[in-house]
């Protein structure tokens, strides 16, 4: 059924009745079809499915399965123009399904709840001074999905990428509706300051989450930006998000740990970060393990490591590689590369190796392709990057090879992709 019969006008309350109770898979290939049904369909619909357009139709008839739905919403449409803000239609509590990213098979199904998703979030605008909203992110994810709800229950405009848009139209587009707030990933936005059109855009504010946001990275989009606020945040799809670092240091001070600041609480245990708030997911769907621990804590997976009063992430329990029994975050080692202003972007993982297991091999994107093109300079900058790796990391950690590649695969949700260590 087509979802343009669903949007826009109370006349068509008889057929939003009609899914009052059911479980309703949204299959639709672009953003804005999924953005309509999630306002009508909320207070009606017994469960609200956040289907994304890459996944295989066998993965998406598990998920369909998994979450019990009678209706799948397709996109063959023409949609009317969102309502300017969120008005919800009825108190009745609809369950909002996100999917995990970076699974392979059948991803998890997360069940938020319309008030752990947006119940912390502002209900008008946060200054008098019209804001405009854009993402890289798809908002079928769960940070793309923060900057729908943000935009649309303060009522400000918002600028979604369509899929397979060149990233200079989506700039285009975004820097002349005057985007003044936009957010993606340390990837997405490497893309950016690589590309050459950065200035297509003029933000107040550029946020990062869903990576480890380096130092140098910080540093460019400041050099980008300069009159921006240059903020990275920390969230996930099951621990919703947790905070926001705003003095353009990459990390997190010690004290967020120490002194929990609102409804939301944090714990390091066993080099592992764990939260617990109003914010974090009811359960997962499905036969996938229990979301949180008896005493209400999530565990994120990703690795802190505290240093002058400060955490930095080191990376994810499930990304390290073991070089003859020691370990290695890869992240760790593609900060030291990312900061020489040469290099663009890296990718650091794991080649079996006969004698211990595996080796350290990382994959560099460098800013200026013409570096790395000529035999002799591209040599004495990798040789450059190794003695950096050399000076900055314990000999286990530098890669045993090194090679210059013109791009990076990046996942649906805008991450690297990383294989299985």
């Amino acid at each position: 059924m087509p979802l343009s019969s669903l949007a826009g006008s109370s006349a068509l309350h008889g057929k939003l009745e009609s899914y009052r109770g059911r479980s309703v898979l949204l299959a639709t290939h672009d953003q804005l079809p999924s953005a309509i049904a999630l306002v009508e369909l909320d207070g009606v619909a017994r469960r609200v499915v956040l289907g994304t357009p890459d996944l295989p139709p066998d993965v998406l008839a598990g998920v369909a399965a998994t979450a019990e739905a009678d209706v799948v919403l397709g996109d063959e449409i023409a949609p009317p123009p969102l309502p300017c803000k969120l008005e919800r239609r009825s108190s009745e509590v609809t369950e909002w399904i996100l999917l995990t990213s970076g699974t392979t098979g059948v991803p998890k199904l997360v069940v938020h709840s319309f008030e752990s998703l947006a119940g912390s979030l502002p209900r008008q605008p946060s200054s008098a001074k019209p804001m405009v909203w854009s993402t890289f992110y798809d908002i079928r994810r769960y940070g793309g999905l923060q900057i729908f709800l943000r935009a649309i229950m303060a009522g400000a405009p918002l600028v979604l990428s369509s899929a397979g848009e060149p990233l200079r139209e989506f700039l285009a587009r975004a820097g002349a509706a005057g985007v003044t707030h936009i957010s993606g990933t340390p990837s997405h936005w490497r893309r950016v300051l690589m590309s050459g059109d950065a200035a297509l855009i003029s933000p107040e504010y550029v946020r990062l989450s869903g990576e480890v946001a380096d130092q140098t990275l910080l540093d460019n989009l400041r050099a980008a930006y300069p009159n921006a606020r240059i903020a990275h945040a920390f969230a996930s799809t099951e621990a919703g998000v947790a905070f926001d670092v705003n003095d353009g240091l990459a990390g997190f001070p010690a004290e967020f740990v120490d002194n929990p600041r609102g409804d939301i609480e944090m714990k390091v245990q066993d080099g592992t970060l764990w939260i617990r708030s109003a914010r974090i997911a009811t359960r997962y769907l499905g036969p996938a393990a229990s979301l949180a621990s008896d005493d209400g804590f999530v565990d994120t997976g990703d690795m802190v490591e505290l240093a002058a009063g400060r955490y930095y992430f080191r990376g994810r329990t499930g990304g390290i590689i073991n070089v003859g029994g020691l370990k290695i975050y890869p992240e760790e080692v593609e900060a030291v590369i990312n900061a020489d202003p040469r290099v663009r972007m890296s990718l650091v993982k794991a080649r079996r190796n006969p004698i211990t297991g595996s080796v350290v091999v990382a994959e560099v994107v460098l800013a200026d392709e013409g570096a790395g093109a000529d035999g002799q300079t591209a040599d004495g900058v990798k040789n450059d990057l190794l003695e950096a790796c050399r000076r900055a990391l314990a000999a286990h950690k530098v890669p045993a090879m090194l090679r210059f590649v013109p791009a990076l695969e990046m996942t649906a949700a805008g991450k690297l992709v990383r294989p299985s260590a």
